[in-house]
Formats: C-alpha cells, structure tokens, sequence
C-alpha cells in the first residue's frame, strides 16, 4: 500500500533553513549546519555524489539509506525544483544536473504550470502542476506504481501535506545546533503526536532522528 512520507531537517530549537536562497545556495545558508551528519554518511556520498568508497556507517546512514527506497513518485514545491532562478528560460531544467537522484516521476507544484514535462537521464521525468495537493497526491500515487510517494520539500510544500493531514511517515533530523531563525517546522501541527506514534533514537553523531508514523484507525 502506497504511503506518503516526508524527510525533513531541523535545528534543536524548532527551524528549518533561514529562507534566502539563491543560485549560488539555493537550500539557504543554515542548510550546511542543518544536513552536516546526512552529509557525512556513506549512502549520501554514493546516491547524491556518486563515490560509493567513503563516508560514515551507524545511525545516520541508516536513516539516510531508508530516503532511498521504495520510492516510487515524488512531489516537491518550485523553489526546490529552482524554478525561481531563471523563471523565464524554457531551457532551465532545474538545478539538480543532467541526472537527478530521485529515478521517478516527480510533480513540481507551481503556478506557472501548464508546462511541458522534462525527462532527464537516470528515469526521472519533471511534471509542473497548479492543481490542489490532494488532486496531485492522487496522481503521484498511481505513477508509483504500489511504491511511496515522496514529499521532498521544500519546507513550505511540506507543511501544506501536513497540515492537510496527508502524511503517513514523518522523519526528521533535529541537527545539535540552535539557529533562532528561518521557518517554524512545528507551527500549526499541533497533536501530530496524537495520530502518529512517535519515536526518537539518538546517532553517534548527536544529531536525533524523531519517526511519527500514522497509527491504524479501527
């Protein structure tokens, strides 16, 4: 059965990256101290970097590992697809380069949509909607095929799934650092814990992986 999940990141006091994106860093400039442990680990350095020969094992790769599989669509917000960079360049396929690391179908929510679709090599094919989430939800999910659909971000697209309670598993990487800025992870989800089981495991690192996993309704 087709689950919908999030991995997401976050500081020890409750936010995500400072929203100031560009170009030249396009997560925003607390994105480093945020993914410093994900960026360690051996499965990040093999699926995103493309060097399978180094990297740290443990705690962090494993839930870096879990990211990757089973994943049969994903669903991201324009700012992360970089729409925004060069919004009037039909040639601008987005800053993830020739080869992507998602290998799916992935729907990028946007209001300049209709556009074309942009296959890439590796099996990933960009599709731009503007309809309601739940309207492209249903659509990610029959592209997978029986596999996940992934909310890849970024932080604002989402919330959206969360707040509209479409989220089954819910990961997130609390980094052991205090930022005291960008956006509010937690605004609004108010009980998450009360529909979700909740479980936290602490890596060698000091960074804190918290799982809320929907519970079965009798």
């Amino acid at each position: 059965m087709t689950r919908v999940r999030i991995d997401l990141f976050s500081s020890l006091d409750g936010y995500t990256s400072k929203s100031d994106d560009s170009s030249e860093n396009p997560m925003g400039e607390d994105w480093g101290a945020l993914t410093t442990a994900y960026a360690a680990t051996r499965t990040f350095r093999e699926q995103v970097l493309g060097d399978p020969t180094s990297g740290t094992t443990g705690v962090d790769d494993s839930y870096a590992a879990a990211h990757f599989v089973g994943v049969g669509a994903e669903i991201m917000g324009a700012a992360m697809f970089g729409l925004h960079t060069f919004p009037d360049d039909p040639e601008w396929k987005g800053w993830w380069g020739d080869q992507p690391p998602f290998g799916t179908p992935v729907y990028v929510l946007t209001h300049t949509a209709p556009r074309p679709p942009i296959p890439m090599q590796g099996g990933t094919t960009f599709h731009f909607r503007s309809t309601a989430i739940e309207d492209v939800l249903a659509e990610a999910t029959e592209a997978a095929g029986g596999l996940d659909v992934r909310v890849g971000g970024g932080i604002s697209t989402s919330r959206a799934f969360l707040r509209a309670g479409l989220v089954d598993d819910l990961h997130v990487t609390i980094a052991p650092v205090v930022l005291d800025r960008g956006t509010r992870l937690w605004e609004d989800l108010r009980g998450l814990e009360l529909t979700h089981a909740v479980r936290t495991e602490v890596a060698e690192s000091g960074t804190i992986h918290i799982t809320f996993t929907r519970q079965a309704t009798a």
